[in-house]
């Protein structure tokens, strides 16, 4: 079967699940409009470990990101009654931490804080292997090629850097980032077409 017969496929199981995980969002939300602890608890972990990801990217600090998922909640505690339902509640949890990161990188930026220790594993990694020829180390080899990437991707400005995470990583479609970003959809697509090439470019970089 051809790569593009099995993203058709993909993209059928994603269109049916949709209105599965719309009533399971909706019960959700109705619970939590209704004070249920549980069902914070619940929202938590389903979406914590997602979340915290896309803030490591982003910001490149596990502490600062540990932080932001805890502020990240808070605000959906906060907001819950406000949200319209007019998308997806994962896009909606999206938004709000797209905002905290934003916000958060500003501060760094004013505080001088420009690198990070993400980055800088990364960085130390490729230079223990030179990003060269894989060893016999299989796993070792798998640790560089993230590293490859997460190094490569905190190359890019944060709007790019974003982009990335949430479609080439996260997954998301145009629509859910559409929503997240507020920007429109060719200047999405423009904006992530260059920042994969940038990507491509640095990667290429480290080659032998």
């Amino acid at each position: 079967m051809s790569s593009g017969g099995v993203l058709e496929i993909g993209q059928e199981e994603a269109a049916a699940d949709a209105p599965e995980s719309r009533r399971q969002d909706a019960a959700l939300l109705a619970r939590l409009r209704r004070g249920e602890p549980d069902a914070f608890e619940l929202l938590v972990r389903t979406h914590q470990d997602r979340l915290y990801d896309f803030c490591v990217r982003m910001v490149g600090d596990r502490e600062e990101a540990h932080d932001l998922v805890q502020e990240i909640f808070v605000s959906v505690h906060q907001n819950v009654r406000r949200f319209r339902e007019d998308s997806k509640l994962s896009t909606w949890l999206f938004r709000i931490t797209r905002n905290h990161c934003i916000n958060r990188l500003k501060y760094l930026k004013r505080r001088g804080r420009g690198r990070s220790e993400v980055f800088d594993e990364a960085a130390a990694l490729l230079s223990e292997g030179g990003g060269t020829a894989p060893g016999p180390d299989a796993a070792l080899e798998s640790a560089r090629e993230r590293a490859r990437v997460q190094w490569a991707i905190s190359q890019l400005e944060p709007d790019a850097r974003m982009l990335v995470a949430l479609r080439d990583i996260e997954g998301l479609s145009y629509d859910e980032i559409i929503d997240i970003t507020e920007l429109p959809e060719g200047t999405v697509k423009s904006r992530l077409h260059r920042a994969r090439e940038k990507l491509a470019d640095l990667l290429g970089r480290l080659e032998p």
